[in-house]
């Protein structure tokens, strides 16, 4: 490809860029360098194979076999302050930028709102779509607006919050993968705003720390060592993060299991619903450690399964499959993964 900002690779190896460590490959891998080159990207051969994959840092979607088109891949790392009033501020990023890094670029520059969601693996561009979370914050509260390219069309897009329909792990780039590619994100973000301590044990670790009045970057700290201490090192050993969402139930059945469990965490999810700690249930099964070959459970934390070194993405997807159908069996509660699956649906084929 002779187009200026866009690199194709015939017959690329995707294994380096997920973060589960599973051997697959694309057909193509159309690497750009900026939004503004993407109208030229789609008009290239490799996308008349059909509508790409769109792959950020690979750290939440599990190759069961391989993508049956081209990859396309978002490398802008541009990051500005949109608007500053000295309280409210809006700061765009590209889709490419790194999500641990642009947390601690607000952070450096004095804006709130983004702490709890530290270390969190993947891109900019990824993160609307999963509407990430943790330690009580979503992305899709901090989001002013997600900027976006429409292939059907050729337009660049802003959409507002509203318009994006985030909900829980959700939104409309999820429900519809092909319609849009995320070019950019825009933050609405403080100076000096109040931390979010709702998540209880993120309140017991700045306890432990001595800290009673956190700032952001206390805040970020903490939640750094939580997620080190709790979840294994992609770079270490094979792994996209907690797998399986919380469950949602009706408030009613929620209340049944915590008569039988006393200790299973249940949090409120809504006018009666109740959201139930996937992790307690899989690990009250027994599974936490759990292995079929080098595919399995972390022994460390029941979220998360781990690819061992040799685990094919059909093993990983087996593995997950199993520890459903023992929670199903044990406690009655369905549950369904976060990454997004190629080559396979959830239920099985």
């Amino acid at each position: 490809m002779t187009e200026p900002g866009i690199r194709i690779t015939r017959d690329a190896d995707l294994r380096a860029l997920n973060t589960f460590g599973v051997a697959a490959r694309a057909p193509w891998l159309v690497d750009v360098a900026h939004a503004s080159m993407l109208p030229a990207a789609f008009a290239s051969a490799p996308m008349a194979e059909g509508a790409p994959l769109v792959l950020g840092g690979g750290s939440n979607i599990l190759f069961v076999d391989a993508p049956p088109g081209p990859v396309l891949r978002l490398s802008g790392t541009a990051i500005r302050v949109l608007a500053d009033d000295d309280e409210d501020v809006r700061l765009y990023a590209d889709a490419g930028v790194e999500w641990h890094a642009l947390v601690m670029r607000a952070l450096d520059d004095g804006f709130t709102g983004l702490e709890n969601l530290a270390l969190i693996p993947g891109t900019v561009g990824a993160a609307p779509i999963q509407n990430i979370g943790a330690y009580g914050v979503e992305v899709g509260e901090c989001i002013d607006a997600v900027q976006v390219f429409e292939p059907a069309t050729g337009l660049a897009l802003r959409l507002p919050r509203e318009a994006c329909a985030f909900a829980y792990r959700d939104s409309l780039f999820k429900r519809e993968p092909s319609r849009y590619v995320v070019t950019g994100v825009e933050f609405r973000l403080q100076r000096n705003g109040a931390p979010n301590l709702s998540y209880a044990g993120l309140g017991d670790e700045l306890a432990a720390r001595g800290i009673a009045s956190p700032t952001a970057r206390d805040v970020s700290n903490a939640v750094i060592a939580i997620r080190r201490r709790k979840l294994p090192d992609p770079s270490v050993i094979g792994n996209a993060g907690s797998f399986f969402k919380n469950p949602i139930v009706p408030a009613a059945r929620a209340e049944e299991l915590a008569a039988a469990h006393a200790r299973l965490p249940v949090f409120p999810a809504g006018q009666g619903l109740a959201k139930l700690s996937a992790a307690w249930l899989i690990d009250n099964c027994g599974l936490r450690g759990y292995r079929s070959g080098d595919a399995g459970v972390s022994a460390g934390h029941a979220l998360v399964l781990v690819n061992h070194g040799g685990a094919t993405g059909r093993e990983l997807l087996d593995v997950a499959r199993h520890v459903a159908s023992v929670v199903r069996e044990r406690h009655g509660v369905g549950l369904e993964p976060e990454p997004r699956m190629v080559g396979a649906s959830w239920l099985p084929d």
